[in-house]
């Protein structure tokens, strides 16, 4: 049995949705196989704003400071699921656990598979791995380095702050 890797490639479907937010329902479908998910979802016409739903109701786990109260905002979300973990063989590629049932809409399966992925992330690596852009840019930025002290959601921005810090001591 080997452990799927929940704690990173949902946290950052969730920061990618956020950051980037898909015009329609295949959009989501498809940005969640890209980073990771290979199960067929379930369809319904309302799937698009359900999972924007689902990823403001994220944004306010992110936005939390304190990390008691982020904590607090995360098991209510992760306990909305209803969702359980199960042992499953459905690719052939070996058992492994899921944090879904596989009958329930994109937007069901993305709250838990987002919930425990932010939950394992967070308690994995650190409360303070999870944040908006330093360069407020808006970006939601989910750091996975190795010292875990990435700020910038990207080279650029981290640049443009550090023009702005040198312009400012220029003067």
């Amino acid at each position: 049995m080997h452990l799927n890797p929940y704690g990173e490639y949902a946290v950052l479907l969730a920061a990618s949705l956020a950051n980037d937010w898909p015009p329609d329902a295949d959009g989501i479908v498809e940005r969640a196989h890209e980073l990771g998910m290979t199960m067929e979802f379930p369809r319904s016409g309302d799937d698009h704003p359900q999972v924007r739903t689902v990823i403001d109701d994220w944004l306010l786990v992110v936005d939390e400071g304190d990390p008691r109260l982020r904590a607090a905002l995360l098991n209510g979300q992760m306990a909305a699921a209803t969702a359980y973990p199960r042992l499953t063989d459905h690719d052939g590629e070996g058992w492994h656990l899921h944090y879904r049932d596989d009958e329930k809409s994109v937007a069901e399966v993305l709250a838990a598979v987002i919930g425990v992925g932010t939950a394992l992330h967070l308690t994995t690596r650190g409360m303070h791995r999870l944040h908006r852009c330093a360069a407020d840019c808006d970006a939601v930025v989910v750091d996975v380095t190795r010292n875990g002290r990435q700020q910038y959601c990207s080279v650029r921005c981290a640049n443009r702050a550090a023009v702005r810090r040198h312009r400012a001591r220029a003067r």
